[in-house]
């Protein structure tokens, strides 16, 4: 089975969000009073947004948006085939989208995972990220949370003068290190 690692599309976002294994399907239920697979696939389009295809299918969107200067959230959520594809997105995570993330001038990107998706906080930790505290009542049935997080002094795999000049692998990506869906088009600098 062949992982590969593309710029997200709206299409492919769409259809994993239809298509969530029930652990990310109750992580999303509860940080939402309504959505659909459509609204989820474009709010993740927002930032860097990447797909991971098992043998030509979309199985897994994962990413990272900025939500002010400094602060990033990382994202992930994906279908039953998700963890066939949880090595090729570490990797890629390791090589491309951290130091992606670092170069834009992240000082903290944040992960927060429903305290019962024992697969999401394995991951997080495999990541390197530091799990910081409990959020009790965090979801809107009153869900328990766990934040995680990574700042700049805990990213000993990336070493700020590579991320400075890290090129995405992904295909077809815009040349930017973004992807079709980038933060920033070339005219926003």
């Amino acid at each position: 089975m062949t992982v590969r690692i593309v710029p997200a599309t709206l299409r492919d976002l769409s259809y994993i969000a239809a298509n969530l294994r029930p652990e990310d399907r109750a992580e999303i239920d509860c940080q939402f009073d309504e959505w659909s697979p459509a609204l989820l696939a474009l709010t993740a389009l927002q930032g860097f947004a990447y797909v991971a295809e098992l043998d030509g299918n979309p199985e897994t969107g994962f990413g990272a948006a900025e939500q002010r200067g400094g602060l990033w959230v990382a994202w992930s959520w994906g279908t039953h085939r998700m963890r066939r594809c949880v090595p090729g997105i570490t990797a890629f995570f390791h090589a491309v989208l951290g130091p992606d993330v670092a170069a834009r001038g992240a000082w903290r990107v944040e992960a927060r995972a429903l305290a019962a998706n024992e697969l999401a906080l394995r991951w997080l930790a495999r990541l390197g990220a530091t799990q910081r505290c409990r959020l009790p009542g965090y979801g809107r049935n009153g869900e328990d949370f766990l934040l995680y997080d990574w700042t700049r002094e805990s990213w000993n795999h990336v070493p700020f003068s590579k991320a400075a000049g890290a090129e995405a692998a992904a295909t077809d990506t815009d040349h930017c290190r973004q992807g079709r869906a980038g933060a920033r088009s070339r005219t926003q600098g």
